[in-house]
């Protein structure tokens, strides 16, 4: 069942009437609501009135009071959305009235969580604002399969960059991207790129071998999360092939290699607990 979202118009926008309403942006994290900060528990827990993002799981929510007031406010990649500047102007309006607005939304409000254009938008009204960090899909994502997203041999340094480009912009130049994850030795993670797959893949096999190890975690984190490992040269084929959609990131790099090393080692732990009974029924 789909959640509802506001599309109805919303008078004009007024300045911050210091009505003693207040604004917090709250990462909730990748969806598992044990990864949520104790600050941001909180801050749903006090709330009064939660925006809440689409892909922010039920089982966060059903934190807040249950006299708040949760309005759904989905916003996902080719899906209909609720327009961002009614999403400003809802908030601002509840903190007009005096509410206690938590504007709750998945991963890190400031990793492609368009919390840096409502924080500009609040703040020229008037509207102090406070934000509270929540672990992005892309960190969550590849720890959950045992493999950092830096390392001392494998790679310097991270990029977290999206493959989806707002109408009228280039984009990402992946070509170049390629070059310097190549010569920096860089881990590329890649937000809303699923559906661009098979040009980033092209575009990243200009200056990446095709045997760089890849990715894909769809629903980081939570109990129907799916993933698959394969190399640069097979990731469309990869993503086609399993069925991987949205929400997915893609990570690209030598890190990777280490989801292998901690399957065997699952693998080798299992084997072991396997064969204790054996050999204490022959004692």
């Amino acid at each position: 069942m789909s959640r509802p979202t506001h599309t109805n118009t919303l008078p004009p926008s007024k300045p911050h009437l210091g009505t003693g309403g207040s604004c917090t942006l709250v990462g909730a994290g990748p969806g598992d609501p044990e990864l949520l900060t104790i600050k941001a528990l909180k801050a749903i827990q006090a709330a009064t009135v939660l925006l809440v993002d689409d892909l922010v799981s039920d089982a966060i929510v059903a934190h807040a009071s249950p006299t708040a007031r949760i309005v759904y406010v989905g916003k996902r990649g080719g899906c209909k959305s609720t327009p961002q500047a009614f999403i400003e102007k809802l908030m601002l309006l509840a903190v007009n009235e005096g509410e206690n607005v938590v504007r709750l939304k998945g991963g890190d409000p400031f990793i492609f969580g368009r919390g840096g254009e409502e924080v500009e938008h609040l703040r020229a009204a008037g509207v102090p604002v406070t934000v509270i960090n929540g672990i992005t899909a892309g960190l969550a994502g590849l720890t959950s399969l045992g493999a950092p997203l830096t390392h001392r041999e494998h790679a310097h340094g991270v990029v977290f960059v999206t493959g989806h480009a707002k109408p009228g912009d280039a984009g990402t130049d992946w070509r170049q991207l390629a070059a310097t994850a190549r010569d920096a030795k860089l881990t590329l993670v890649i937000y809303m790129g699923v559906s661009g797959a098979a040009t980033i893949e092209q575009e990243l096999l200009t200056g990446l071998p095709a045997s760089t190890p890849v990715a894909i975690i769809q629903h980081a984190s939570l109990p129907h999360q799916r993933h698959a490992v394969t190399t640069l040269g097979a990731l469309h084929t990869t993503i086609t092939r399993d069925g991987l959609a949205s929400p997915s990131v893609i990570v690209v790099g030598d890190v990777v290699r280490g989801v292998a090393l901690a399957s065997q080692d699952a693998m080798h732990s299992t084997s072991e607990k396997s064969e204790a009974p054996r050999a204490r029924r022959a004692v």
